[in-house]
């Protein structure tokens, strides 16, 4: 990023795009569009109607607004001391990132945002096998490094003595550095994965958290919020209720000014869904299906008469090749790999089979 010169994504995508000024420019001045007419965004006889419906939506806004204020918790608990020794320790963290010391998972960059995942880590956004909510899981068991020590001494006790959450709530610590005009989109924090309350503690300068945004890109973009809420240096958040459930929160490209890093502790779910130690889904087996009972008489003969078998009627029908056949044997990884592509051809397809009756 440092090579383009620009240190702001907001200037960047501005660049990008320099033509969206001069349209902006070419309505807002009421320029012909070289028939002789004006185009106009909204119709003046809707004004009325306009207005009428800005005053509900204006009154909703507040009352959705009281609703995510009523349900967070904020204190400022952190001196600029210990906000200080907190900060070095996230340097650290950065340059081990940096140097490549943490495990795969840890790590996740994305352009003027870094993530750090410690105790747990999980599957999100671009990394999703099926986009959409409910579709996030936790890797497997140690994909992820451990919660560093001076989290659980400086952070997460601090926490506890205050009262903020409970001895042995934390088991998932997320550390977000974003530089100037860094972001996250709106999101909820996956219900299926984690506990409430979500606690977040924020380091080296002020932002704001915002509730309700909506993001555009290309260039990025950010309607209105709902709700914004100041977070300043070494204050602690507390999201639960309708604000971590009910409405989404994100941190917008124009409220980071200045570097600042958040440091999110959670307790995960003790059903949250899993990722297999392949990092894929578990392989789901069709159920064995039931041969169907016959409505035939017997044949009162039946058991005199020798049992012809499938594979007897196989080997007769070609008889000359039965002594070169060879069976693969089912230790041969390739054997392994083609039943499991079988078995998942078989769910994908849908196709019942119909038991031969003998």
């Amino acid at each position: 990023m440092a090579s383009s010169g620009y240190s702001d994504l907001r200037d960047k995508l501005k660049s990008m795009t320099p033509h969206r000024d001069e349209v902006k420019n070419k309505y807002a001045d009421g320029e012909s569009n070289g028939k002789g007419s004006v185009k106009r965004k909204f119709r003046e006889s809707d004004d009325d109607e306009q207005h009428g419906h800005s005053d509900d939506s204006a009154e909703s806004r507040e009352q959705e607004a009281g609703r995510v204020k009523g349900s967070i918790l904020q204190e400022n608990i952190f001196t600029p001391e210990e906000c200080a020794l907190i900060e070095e320790k996230i340097d650290d963290v950065v340059a081990k990132g940096e140097a490549g010391l943490y495990r795969e998972h840890t790590v996740d960059r994305a352009p003027l945002r870094n993530k750090y995942f410690f105790g747990e880590g999980y599957t999100y956004g671009s990394q999703l096998e099926k986009r959409g909510p409910g579709q996030e899981r936790l890797y497997p068991k140690g994909e992820v490094d451990e919660i560093p020590s001076w989290v659980h001494e400086l952070v997460i006790k601090r926490l506890v003595s205050s009262g903020v959450v409970p001895e042995g709530f934390v088991n998932s610590a997320v550390i977000n550095d974003y530089q100037p005009g860094g972001c996250i989109v709106s999101h909820v924090d996956p219900l299926h994965i984690f506990a409430r309350p979500i606690v977040s503690v924020s380091f080296f300068s002020d932002s704001a958290l915002c509730f309700g945004c909506r993001f555009q890109f290309k260039p990025i973009r950010v309607s209105e919020p709902v709700f914004v809420l100041p977070v300043r240096r070494g204050s602690v958040t507390v999201l639960s209720g309708y604000a971590a459930d009910d409405i989404t929160h994100c941190i917008r490209p124009q409220d980071i000014k200045a570097r600042r890093a958040v440091i999110i502790l959670r307790k995960t779910r003790p059903d949250a869904p899993r990722l297999d130690s392949e990092g894929s889904f578990p392989v789901e087996r069709p159920a064995p299906l039931k041969a169907k009972r016959s409505h035939r008489r017997a044949d009162s003969n039946a058991a005199r008469r020798p049992r012809v078998l499938e594979m007897d009627k196989e080997e007769n029908r070609h008889p000359s090749n039965s002594h070169h056949h060879r069976r693969p044997s089912i230790s041969s990884e390739n054997y392994w790999r083609r039943g499991q592509e079988s078995d998942k051809h078989r769910e994908s397809s849908g196709r019942k089979v119909k038991m031969r009756r003998h």
